[in-house]
């Protein structure tokens, strides 16, 4: 892993980058659920909704651009709010470096900091790599949803994940 690579909590100097590299992926059309990155103010909401309610979220940052990222946003009813839904990504020149597991393992340790028990995600059946990832750190399938996304004429099917922190 490069060690010109930080990881660091998000900031409101982070957003319009971050937002580029969200659109990078996004447009890739095959990891996210959106197709391209939501307008600017709808990101600016976002984070900042992020940053005010000390959900964890983190960036990758080389030579000032974010690369990838990674957040935990917890589920707002107070029945639920033991829960959260990670979302993260990377642009295409720096995967398969360990800046995923970076990324997750940072966030993670956060979420069980501020309390979160359980962390949720859903990725494309076909995205093996991102998969490996999330069982590497403890995620398990949870169900499999058919024809969840429907991409360019194709439908996918969603892996249900979920990371369970055992009781301190």
């Amino acid at each position: 892993m490069a060690p010109d690579i930080i990881i660091e909590p998000i900031a409101v100097r982070h957003i319009e980058n971050y937002r580029l590299a969200v659109d990078v992926v996004a447009r890739e059309r095959r990891y996210l659920t959106f197709l391209e990155a939501p307008p600017l103010e709808d990101t600016r909401k976002f984070v900042l909704g992020m940053i005010e309610n000390k959900h964890p979220q983190f960036v990758a940052v080389k030579d000032g651009e974010v690369i990838g990222w990674c957040d935990i946003r917890r589920h707002l009813f107070p029945s639920h709010a033991h829960r959260g839904s990670l979302g993260m990504g990377i642009i295409p020149a720096h995967r398969g470096q360990g800046l995923g597991l970076r990324l997750m393992e940072t966030t993670l340790k956060q979420a069980r900091e501020c309390g979160i028990r359980r962390v949720e995600l859903s990725v494309h059946a076909d995205n093996a790599r991102a998969i490996r990832l999330y069982e590497k750190v403890g995620f398990v399938s949870e169900g499999v949803s058919k024809d969840a996304v429907h991409i360019d004429g194709r439908y996918l099917d969603v892996v249900n994940m979920a990371l369970i922190f055992s009781q301190a």
